[in-house]
């Protein structure tokens, strides 16, 4: 089919040629008949003979050489140095030489400027996990201090410094997180995990930001078991309880319910969490995915990044995770995740 399609288009390209050859043909057949018309019919087909052998001989030669011209053509751009360069000028008219050499120009050019920016992303990359690595220092000996002096504070300043220290923490995971998104080995290690419990500990995580804002947390009373990567899914809950946070509003009373679907017919499992919140604009639920997209919601808060959904719906993608985002009816959020059923666990 290939190769037909080649012929079609040498044949179009040389349709003037044909044409012409053609118009000829009957003109020579013509004077034929006018000469001897006894043998008429031996003239015709040596005109056809000779016509045919005129356009086959040429097509085939240039069809071959064109192969070789495209073969060359393609190394050379893959791999644009001078020789291939030089092997493609001489399988090219003379006439294209001066352009080819150009374009070898300029594509060695636009090669050494991304090899350069390959090399800084990469650079900057490894500053960025460097940088995550080396502020969890301070981090710790903030615990530590806050731990070890925590009866040397008002109970005020202990609890706005654990706050402090969250959202810290939860900025560096942030980072962490974006920064590896383009990595080619992701450490991922799959195992079955009790869903009411990685939502107890995310909550424990997160639980200074949670009482800070005055939540009350509650969870349905059943459990399921899901194949997942542990860090991964309690950075998912983190960000999402963080925005539960940010966008609680003016309720007095904000509230978040933690609740598991384990549905047999559908093989899937599915966690939902509410909260009585702000509700987010129908106009911005088709974007609050997207990256740096944060919305009529999100503008009045100076520090929301529109970088938390985005990341969980990444990050949740890796693990064959769905995420939903929905307004409750009442006024809030429901975030579902719905996980796949897999009866085995698999490892790294």
């Amino acid at each position: 089919m290939k190769k037909l399609k080649i012929f079609l288009t040498y044949i179009s390209s040389n349709r003037v040629w044909i044409i012409t050859l053609a118009c000829l043909d009957v003109f020579f057949i013509f004077l034929a008949w006018l000469a001897n018309p006894d043998y008429f019919i031996n003239y015709v087909a040596l005109i056809i003979f000779v016509s045919f052998a005129t356009l086959a001989i040429p097509l085939a030669i240039s069809i071959r050489k064109r192969n070789k011209t495209d073969a060359i053509f393609r190394r050379f751009l893959l791999e644009p140095d001078d020789t291939n360069e030089y092997l493609l000028c001489e399988a090219v008219p003379a006439v294209l030489r001066p352009y080819i050499c150009e374009l070898g120009q300029h594509l060695r050019t636009q090669q050494e400027y991304i090899n350069e920016q390959k090399i800084t992303v990469t650079d900057y990359q490894h500053y960025i996990e460097n940088w995550v690595h080396e502020i969890k220092k301070p981090l710790s000996l903030m615990t530590l201090l806050l731990d070890n002096r925590k009866d040397e504070m008002s109970p005020l300043v202990h609890t706005r410094m654990l706050y402090v220290r969250d959202h810290t923490r939860q900025d560096i995971e942030q980072i962490l997180y974006f920064s590896r998104l383009g990595a080619t080995h992701k450490d991922y290690f799959f195992e079955p995990l009790s869903i009411l419990e990685i939502c107890r500990e995310a909550v424990e995580d997160n639980l200074t930001l949670l009482e800070e804002a005055g939540f009350s947390v509650e969870y349905t009373e059943n459990d399921a078991q899901v194949i997942s990567d542990k860090k991964g899914l309690m950075f998912i809950l983190g960000q999402i309880i963080s925005n539960s946070v940010k966008y609680t509003g003016n309720n007095p009373a904000p509230r978040l319910l933690f609740s598991i679907a384990d549905s047999a017919d559908n093989e899937q499992i599915s966690l939902s969490m509410k909260d009585n919140g702000t509700s987010i604009p129908l106009s911005d639920l088709p974007f609050v995915f997207d990256k740096g997209f944060t919305g009529d919601t999100g503008s009045y808060l100076s520090r929301s990044t529109g970088m938390g959904l985005y990341l969980v719906q990444k990050m949740a993608t890796d693990l064959s995770i769905t995420v939903e985002l929905k307004n409750n009816s009442c006024g809030g959020t429901t975030v579902t995740l719905t996980f796949p059923k897999v009866e085995r666990p698999f490892g790294r």
